[in-house]
């Protein structure tokens, strides 16, 4: 089923979370025309190649115009208007840069499939997680409701008010006019008139007293629900946003928050109103001891203050600093380098729009840290908040922001206490909002969370270390010198953000195996895997010795290496990784000969990854090899099913054979990675002699091939199924099998070109 088929099948909990994914930028319009079209493009490779984005951006617009076509068969001028408005913007934005709506489309679809991940693990594991959030959403939702329901029950009880107080004010002027007309009335008449009165005066009182009453309360409960909308939702929400930064779960929509705290003000803005009402009635009829004279100016205050502290609270960074370039990576920003930031004003009333003017500032207000960089901001750092076309929320999106390094003099670097990768920077925003006719002056501020900022790309996996153990370890978005003093992390905190590393750049996180094995290589293996067990700071990211290499450069090595040559292996779980020797041999000790599995080396800091197989020997006794990990440079060149397709050991002059037979634990080699090898060309075949008068050249292929030297001559033999040693059973006794065994060499391992001599040896590892 096609992803976003499966998408619209989901909760309306995660549907939220999609329409986060689209803005007036790429509207989600596009993707619900185009849903098959998108998903048939590789978005990843037109990302980085400038022709090919060119070529797409084309096609799309192509597909756009095929879109507005069916409209106007239909007859649909409303979406055939709507089409060639997304048409114009586009243009307007991508037409230049057509790469970057490369990288848009490319980020949101694996944002959908991450919500789709999550969403399916979720479900059957965590419905008591879920259940919670639910329960806690219905709570704040039945809070609203009630909240609505008083201010319009007080809404109905005042219009009563004013009716009884219009009626009251016409019969009293009706019986004084009667007083002074004495043929009109008998005595009699006049005092039962007189009663009346008394009694429409007396419920009045008590109507009044009732109607400030129940102004009072519902000031009362929407205290409580801007109390736990400032003190407990914004803050969790907070704090998902900053898991979400770090690779965890998408964070849930902030619709929802906006919903409420847009509920929030416009029952406040009812009860101002209200207030005003009342005091159009006191103006006409008032008495000693008055409710609404006594109580009126407290509760004005009151809900002005409420309307104030909700308003202060409402400005968020909806999405975080983050280059274009690297979406996958919020937070690290490079000098020169231009990134964006949105805000959302969660108070959505109409009179707001265009109303903030919101600047933007780096390093406010913060306290001089000697050493530490300083940056000017550079671009369109001054936006209004307006109305998006596509949600209705009230936004503004800075997107042509750039830092630019202040030059001092001296030498920073040997003054300044943290490298500058741990160096942390916020981004201030304020705003200010006047509307004269409600007394209103409000200042408004936020801030991003803390980022980092870097001069040369390759300090962007450092840099994405301190976002990580930042995020992973505090919510406190102004402690800026966090890395003076960095905390510990627990491997039970640091194990799940590993996994997020791998999950929201790809289809799978980390198993429990997988964890394990980097668990003992942080904590040892007298930690036992503890999850409470302690990893500093300088474990996670820095060299112990010089030997030796950091555990996030390590693992930074291999997501890029997954990233650009394994994607599709590791998504559908063909790569076992993360193993050391001793469970690798443990694992295949008693699998059939010709087993393997694939695993990254541990040797490599840039990430490297190698195949382990077993055979045995004539006494059959397990006997293990390791090929020389391969590289980035070695699988640009060949894919890695290429390399199992067409592996090749040797042993002295017999034909050279492929050892792999099974990838762990008993799936055919062929089965495995059969729809990834190249399809077969009706060109002539490599070796094809007869048509090299065609071209002049014989066609070449890049395989591996293993070799041992006599130097290293084991008592191993071939990989031979059962079926083959039965059969030579039949012919051979195991005496002579065993006799020529003992003659066969060993294994050694390189490249050759079939049209060629060996080009270059490789490495073999037997244990």
């Amino acid at each position: 089923m096609a992803q976003w088929c499966q998408l619209q099948m989901l909760d309306s909990k995660y549907l939220e979370q999609v329409d986060q994914l689209y803005d007036d930028s790429f509207p989600m319009d596009i993707r619900q025309y185009l849903s098959k079209w998108i998903e048939s493009i590789d978005w990843d490779t037109v990302a980085v190649q400038d022709s090919l984005a060119t070529v797409r951006f084309y096609d799309l617009l192509a597909q756009l115009d095929d879109q507005h076509s069916r409209f106007t068969l239909e007859n649909n001028f409303l979406l055939q208007h709507n089409i060639r408005k997304i048409k114009r913007n586009l243009q307007d934005r991508f037409q230049e840069d057509p790469v970057h709506m490369a990288m848009i489309i490319s980020r949101n679809l694996k944002e959908e499939q991450k919500i789709l991940s999550y969403a399916k693990t979720i479900e059957p594991d965590g419905e008591g997680a879920v259940s919670a959030m639910v329960v806690e959403k219905l709570k704040l939702d039945n809070k609203v409701k009630d909240m609505k329901n008083r201010v319009q029950a007080t809404d109905q009880n005042i219009k009563s008010l004013e009716d009884l107080q219009d009626e009251y004010d016409f019969k009293l002027n009706t019986l004084k006019n009667r007083e002074h007309d004495m043929n009109g009335m008998t005595p009699k008449e006049l005092e039962r008139e007189r009663m009346t009165i008394r009694t429409m005066c007396f419920d009045l009182k008590s109507k009044r007293q009732d109607v400030v009453s129940q102004l009072a309360e519902v000031l009362n409960v929407t205290q409580a629900l801007v109390t736990d909308l400032i003190s407990e939702e914004l803050p969790e929400w907070k704090q998902r946003q900053q898991i979400a930064c770090i690779g965890g779960p998408p964070n849930a929509c902030v619709d929802q928050l906006q919903n409420w705290f847009t509920a929030a003000a416009e029952s406040l803005q009812q009860v101002r109103q209200q207030l005003k009402k009342l005091q159009e009635l006191e103006q006409k009829f008032t008495y000693d001891n008055d409710p609404i004279t006594q109580e009126k100016a407290f509760l004005e205050t009151r809900a002005l203050e409420l309307f104030k502290n909700l308003l202060v609270n409402s400005m968020v960074v909806e999405r975080q600093a983050c280059m274009p370039t690297h979406p996958q990576r919020p937070l690290v920003l490079k000098t020169g380098v231009q990134f964006t930031v949105k805000l959302r004003f969660l108070v959505k009333l109409q009179e707001f729009n265009y109303q903030l003017k919101v600047k933007a500032f780096f390093d406010k207000d913060v306290t001089e840290k000697k050493g530490f960089r300083k940056f000017n901001i550079l671009g369109t750092n001054t936006k209004v908040m307006n109305m998006e076309e596509s949600n209705g929320s009230l936004a503004a999106e800075f997107r042509h922001l750039q830092l630019k390094e202040q030059k001092v003099a001296g030498n920073r670097t040997n003054e300044g206490p943290l490298i500058v990768t741990e160096e942390l920077h916020s981004i201030c925003f304020e705003s200010e909002l006047q509307l004269n006719q409600s007394g209103l002056d409000v200042k408004l501020e936020t801030m991003s969370l803390p980022v980092v900022v870097i001069s040369n790309v390759s300090q962007l996996p450092s840099g994405w270390a301190s976002i990580l153990w930042y995020n992973m370890l505090t919510t406190e978005p102004k402690n800026l010198k966090f890395f003076l003093s960095p905390p510990a992390a627990t491997w039970g905190q640091l194990s799940e953000v590993l996994s997020w590393q791998f999950s929201s750049v790809t289809k799978r996180g980390l198993n429990e195996e997988q964890l394990n094995m980097l668990a003992d290589k942080l904590l040892g293996h007298k930690g036992q895997r503890n999850p409470e067990g302690l990893i500093p700071w300088t474990k996670f990211c820095k060299s112990i010795n010089e030997k030796s290499f950091p555990f996030w450069p390590w693992i930074e090595g291999i997501l890029d290496l997954i990233k650009r040559h394994l994607l599709p292996l590791w998504n559908d779980g063909s790569i076992m990784g993360f193993i050391s020797k001793e469970r690798e041999k443990s694992l295949l000790s008693k699998l059939c000969p010709g087993t393997f599995l694939l695993r990254f080396s541990e040797s490599s800091r840039e990430g490297a990854i190698t195949f382990t197989w077993i055979e045995h020997d004539v006494h059959d006794k397990p006997v293990f090899h390791s090929v020389e990990p391969y590289t980035k440079r070695e699988l640009t060149a060949v894919s890695l099913p290429d390399i199992i397709r067409t592996y090749k050991v040797m042993a002295a002059e017999n034909i050279p054979e492929n050892p792999l037979r099974f990838l762990y634990p008993d799936i055919p080699k062929d089965k495995a990675f059969g729809k990834y090898y190249p399809k077969p060309s009706e060109t002539a075949e490599p070796m094809d002699v007869e048509n090299v008068e065609k071209t002049g050249y014989m066609k070449t292929e890049l395989i591996s091939v293993s070799e041992v030297h006599p130097s290293r001559l084991q008592d191993n033999m071939m990989p031979m199924s059962p079926d083959d040693y039965k059969a030579l059973e039949q012919y051979v006794s195991p005496k002579d099998i065993d006799a020529v065994a003992s003659n066969l060499l060993g294994f050694g391992d390189f490249e050759v070109e079939m049209s060629a001599d060996f080009e270059e040896d490789r490495g073999l590892e037997t244990n």
